[in-house]
């Protein structure tokens, strides 16, 4: 770790600069940590799931640029709103374990996790904004049926 007083003359300077979470020192002094998965992981798993943060290495909490982590936010977040069961895409399953360790660290409640399948393309890859993937609304504004995407998707015969 580098010394406060390097890491205060970098900020008073402008640098660019990364708050880390250190994963191993976090999960020594949160324990043992599971979760509660209603859903699916991506090779299975359900029910009692055991984290894996060693996946991550020291995960970025916040920069200079962002005041907060996707990780900080969503775990902060839930908790703030109260909520109770989370879903979101099985591409999200293992960051599952660095919400778990904050959570804990936090002392933040814990949600219940349900991870869905996600749709794919030809490729492989996950349709969605980021890939720039086809609208919903593109695909109907082309004609495209309801039970056209239905089939597409693997939901229809």
């Amino acid at each position: 770790m580098m010394p406060a007083a390097e890491r205060n003359r970098r900020r008073s300077a402008g640098e660019p600069y990364a708050m880390r979470l250190a994963m191993d020192a976090a999960v020594a002094r949160a324990g043992a940590i599971t979760w509660n998965e209603t859903g699916l992981g991506p090779h299975g798993q359900t029910g009692v799931v055991v984290l894996a943060p060693q996946l991550w290495g020291d995960v970025v909490l916040a920069r200079k640029d962002a005041p907060a982590s996707y990780h900080l936010a969503v775990a902060v977040d839930d908790a703030l709103q109260g909520v109770s069961d989370v879903v979101r895409g099985q591409d999200l399953f293992w960051s599952t374990s660095i919400h778990r360790v904050l959570q804990a660290l936090l002392g933040l409640p814990e949600p219940t996790y349900h991870h869905h399948r996600l749709i794919l393309d030809a490729g492989g890859r996950k349709l969605s904004k980021s890939t720039q993937a086809t609208s919903l609304r593109e695909l109907r504004g082309r004609g495209t049926t309801a039970a056209d995407i239905r089939r597409m998707v693997g939901l229809g015969h």
